[in-house]
């Protein structure tokens, strides 16, 4: 069941960028093939590269309270940049941008798809009266 869950997160990507897209004039995508291709980066820089970094840059995470995360998450998105065709952003408010509606997206995609975030069956609480 490993290649459906690539296939889908492909599309999530893939959309996440055509809604960055849609949205910041700097983002610009033209063709499928800058959406594949970058998506398919995207989704490979993030399940590779971004926890090898994001553990050597723990410290700095830490020190930064998460500023530093939001910029290893931006050079994911510059990297799915260059390596992809037809495929680009123009200005660090914009990366941020898109960062931020990629994440969203997959988030929104997320609670869609696990149901709001539970997993399995929610523990009943059972509250009873005792009698003395």
């Amino acid at each position: 069941m490993l290649v459906p869950r690539f296939i889908v997160a492909w599309a999530i990507n893939i959309a996440a960028l055509w809604a960055a897209n849609a949205l910041f004039d700097g983002v610009r995508l033209h063709g499928w093939a800058g959406y594949l291709i970058g998506a398919a980066v995207l989704g490979i820089a993030n399940a590779i590269l971004k926890p090898v970094l994001a553990i050597l840059t723990l410290p700095l995470i830490i020190l930064t309270l998460g500023i530093s995360y939001l910029l290893i998450n931006v050079a994911m998105l510059a990297l799915a940049a260059w390596i992809a065709p037809h495929f680009s952003v123009h200005g660090f408010w914009t990366y941020v941008g898109a960062v931020f509606v990629i994440w969203a997206v997959n988030w929104l995609a997320d609670q869609i798809l696990e149901g709001g975030g539970r997993r399995g069956r929610p523990a009943r609480l059972s509250w009873t009266r005792s009698s003395s």
